[in-house]
């Protein structure tokens, strides 16, 4: 039988030219998030099947690829259920590890900690445009700081490293799970369905407000607390005076600390932003990780048609490990769709290097030889990137791909002038 030349489903071999941009994007990255005081960190890509299964992921549980248990462990005759097989997965996130790493690592770290993780992670989801079941994620977080501060500095680093990347007129979308919870709250739900009901609110701009009215009076909820739910959405503005609407409107079910601190949030980036973007409160916004607990933010970029990367507050996740809760919130950019809309719009990375070709007759002797690799060391040396290659029969297009890559320079070295190189 022969060997299978495809890559497995969902995942995929990656070409010269997404690399050269993949490894632009995250030099730059490292760069952009160090410059706000951020430290890399790295954890394990298979994680605890107990720490996956912990019901913090929401639907990315059900899509865990899960190891099996190695050596004398594995008794799969034995087996009367999971578990005596399993023992460990594919991290589908970097929160839940980073969360591990930080309760393993808290008292070697300091507070508050500014983590930045990259690194693959395993989805075994259906694949679509800008969407695998191997990436990478690219996540910034901080842990240990309970004000509003962290949720300010990882937007504005976010932003101005896409601003970095030629991204304009993107969307912030920005809401608070208190928001979510008091608007629910107000209009008559028991904190027993909030989660149902938010999760038909996250299909608002798939199905409407007519279409989330009628999933919800689906599920047996009451005609007047549907109506009087579905009635905010059409007074609250998408700005910050929706904000201030929802601090008066939903007084007694709402702190007032909830809505001055997304107000805070809101106009102190918009202030001091670097980039070319919008801000926008969006009541509708529901993420669907169950841990957040606050803040909650996603990016929209119209050219891709949805979110590119999101985040927020899970103040509770670290006391699962620990006992004892820690503010945490993060921000991860969807590295691969960014990577995706770079390559789309023939995005060409900046280099400051000189590139120079040397073509070389397949007869050159020792002599002339040593003499072009001593001018390619000599050129490198001077900073220019050098490339030495054999000259082919079909030289046009050999040239022509040579500057395709980026090699402005191409010198052809024959053996009766190689004393003019």
């Amino acid at each position: 039988m022969a060997l299978k030349k495809k890559p497995v489903t969902g995942m995929k071999d990656m070409m010269p030219a997404e690399m050269e941009i993949r490894d632009y994007v995250i030099g730059l990255i490292k760069e952009t998030y160090k410059a706000f005081g951020f430290s890399s960190i790295e954890t394990p890509c298979v994680e605890h099947i107990e720490n996956l299964c912990s019901k913090q992921g929401g639907d990315n549980e059900k899509l865990i690829f899960k190891i099996l248990k190695r050596g004398e462990k594995l008794k799969i005759e034995e087996a009367k259920n999971e578990s005596d097989v399993v023992d460990g997965g594919l991290r589908y996130d970097l929160t839940v590890p980073l969360s591990r790493y930080y309760s393993n690592n808290a008292n070697e770290l300091p507070s508050p900690f500014k983590a930045l993780q990259m690194g693959n992670v395993w989805r075994a989801d259906r694949p679509q445009r800008g969407r695998f079941r191997q990436f990478m994620q690219c996540d910034i977080d901080i842990l240990g700081e309970p004000g509003n501060l962290a949720e300010i500095e990882l937007i504005l680093a976010t932003t101005t490293l896409l601003g970095k990347l030629d991204f304009k007129n993107f969307t912030i979308r920005i809401n608070d799970r208190r928001i979510l919870k008091a608007m629910a709250a107000y209009s008559g739900f028991e904190e027993k369905d909030y989660e149902n009901v938010f999760i038909i609110l996250d299909k608002m701009d798939k199905i409407g407000l007519d279409g989330v009215a009628a999933e919800l009076e689906e599920c047996g909820y009451a005609k007047e607390s549907v109506e009087k739910y579905l009635q905010l959405f059409q007074e609250i503005t998408y700005d910050v005076e929706g904000v201030r609407r929802c601090k008066e409107t939903l007084e007694g079910f709402l702190a007032d600390e909830a809505a001055d601190s997304l107000e805070m949030i809101m106009t102190s980036v918009e202030s001091v932003k670097e980039a070319e973007f919008k801000i926008s409160f969006d009541p509708t916004l529901v993420r669907g990780m169950s841990y957040y607990t606050g803040t909650i933010f996603e990016i929209s970029m119209d050219e891709f048609g949805g979110s590119v990367g999101g985040g927020g507050r899970y103040d509770e996740m670290i006391g699962k490990f620990t006992g004892q809760n820690t503010p945490a919130v993060g921000f991860s950019i969807g590295f691969e769709r960014i990577v995706m809309l770079l390559l789309e719009r023939g995005y060409k990375v900046p280099t400051s290097k000189e590139k120079k070709a040397f073509l070389i007759e397949k007869k050159m002797p020792q002599e002339g030889m040593m003499k072009i690799l001593n001018r390619a060391k000599e050129e490198r040396a001077a900073g220019k990137q050098v490339m030495i290659v054999n000259m082919k029969k079909n030289k046009k297009f050999q040239k022509e791909q040579l500057a395709e890559q980026g090699y402005a320079e191409i010198v052809e070295c024959y053996c009766d002038s190689i004393d003019k190189i």
